[in-house]
């Protein structure tokens, strides 16, 4: 199956509406989030507001090499499914680690875990030939983040932009900010009601190992996906 197959079979499937499963399910995490403890919510909300300052003005994750400007998107991609296995390795150990002391250590799993992906993100930015350390790139890897992260709808509005983000970024008049081209509130809640439930068990000593190295090692699975299509969509309409 072709590269330009595959995305658009990621595509059919951002677009599908969600099921009554998922419906359902919905249902079953705004319980569950009502049990969750506040400073729980409050760790998440404060690593993800943390994640986003520094993702948009901050050098943590900005590496020493220059984007890859040679290469067939078959050498990229090679690369980057290395990326991926390491990425994934290294996030399963951590959420392993976090998860077997139970809710004290487990929410220290939120900001390590954010610093993994984003730090996957510029590296993939880089292998597709992209200066991350551009506002709008910074914004598109945000983008990404959301595609990965969020419920059908706002996978459908991220997927919109996606389609034509030279275009989405030059509609902002003057130089793009990241207050005009996010709605950082949405993006918050997106991403906490995402992993909301699967982490919640990770809170659970001892099970919590188990939980952790799973849900982690499937977290940065979604995202590499979700990097690769993303990208594609660029590749293939320049």
């Amino acid at each position: 199956m072709t590269a330009k197959v595959q995305m658009n079979e990621w595509r059919r499937k951002m677009s599908k509406n969600p099921s009554l499963t998922k419906t359902w399910t919905k249902g079953f995490q705004n319980k569950i989030n009502q049990r969750i403890p506040d400073r729980v919510h409050q760790t998440v909300a404060s690593a993800v507001r943390s994640m986003i300052e520094t993702t948009l003005t901050g050098s943590d994750y900005v590496t020493a090499t220059e984007p890859l400007k040679e290469g067939t998107l078959k050498d990229r991609e090679e690369q980057l499914e290395e990326t991926i296995r390491k990425y994934k390795r290294t996030a399963s150990i951590e959420g392993a680690g976090t998860g077997f002391g139970g809710i004290f250590l487990s929410m220290t799993d939120f900001p390590l875990l954010l610093a993994i992906k984003m730090r996957f993100l510029f590296t993939a930015a880089h292998l597709y030939g992209f200066d991350p350390v551009k506002m709008e790139e910074r914004l598109f890897l945000l983008q990404i983040f959301q595609m990965a992260f969020s419920g059908n709808k706002n996978k459908q509005e991220t997927l919109v932009r996606m389609d034509d983000w030279e275009g989405f970024t030059s509609d902002f008049p003057g130089e793009l900010t990241a207050d005009e081209a996010m709605d950082w509130v949405a993006f918050q809640l997106e991403y906490r009601d995402f992993i909301d439930v699967p982490k919640t068990l990770q809170l659970i000593p001892g099970f919590g190992a188990i939980v952790g190295a799973t849900i982690n090692y499937h977290f940065l699975d979604l995202l590499g996906e979700a990097a690769k299509n993303c990208y594609r969509i660029r590749w293939f309409r320049q």
